[in-house]
């Protein structure tokens, strides 16, 4: 088992989600929630906050790895500025422990969750609450974007990769073609 946190960042709600995958790809809900901050107060009290969250979070539930949503362009400079001091305490506080980071596009997470790179949220969300056998959505939107985004680095090589360097499990390679890309893999290092 592999445990990855997936933050979905934000100033006013940094989505979380923490869960635990093994290398055949079932994963559990560890831990899911939002690190929410006051528009009102400055930025740098917000960013205080965020960061205090961060450290609780990266206390309490010990992750292996983390992920975080690459920031995009946007129309809104305002927006796209908050979000990118938000991801840039989850790459500093991350680094600080030594826990790597994987970054994903919005259209990575949906294709690695649902399948279809263009999904809506409500599509996000469904697949989100099945994978993981849950009872009822996680809310807020970022919470729950922020579990894809935890399982989309286990499933594109981030968490699996660690436990099944050679792709084994993910792969459902017969065992003639295990036997290969083993060879393959000592053969050359370099490669995974």
């Amino acid at each position: 088992m592999t445990r990855v946190l997936g933050i979905d960042p934000g100033l006013t709600r940094c989505g979380f989600g923490v869960v635990d995958v093994a290398a055949n790809r079932a994963a559990r809900l560890v831990a899911v929630g939002v690190i929410r901050t006051d528009d009102a107060s400055p930025i740098e009290r917000r960013l205080l906050e965020i960061a205090d969250g961060l450290d609780a979070l990266f206390a309490e539930h010990s992750p292996d790895q983390a992920a975080v949503e690459r920031v995009f362009a946007q129309h809104n400079v305002r927006t796209v500025m908050g979000t990118a001091q938000a991801a840039g305490l989850v790459l500093e506080r991350a680094a600080r422990r030594g826990v790597p980071v994987g970054m994903h596009t919005p259209s990575e997470v949906k294709a690695a969750v649902t399948g279809y790179g263009n999904a809506d949220k409500r599509q996000v969300t469904a697949m989100v609450t099945r994978i993981l056998g849950l009872d009822a959505p996680p809310t807020p939107a970022d919470a729950a974007d922020a579990l894809a985004l935890a399982l989309c680095h286990a499933w594109r090589g981030g968490a699996t990769q660690a436990l099944d360097p050679v792709g084994i499990a993910a792969a459902g390679l017969t065992p003639a073609q295990r036997a290969w890309r083993e060879a393959e893999r000592h053969a050359r290092p370099d490669r995974t």
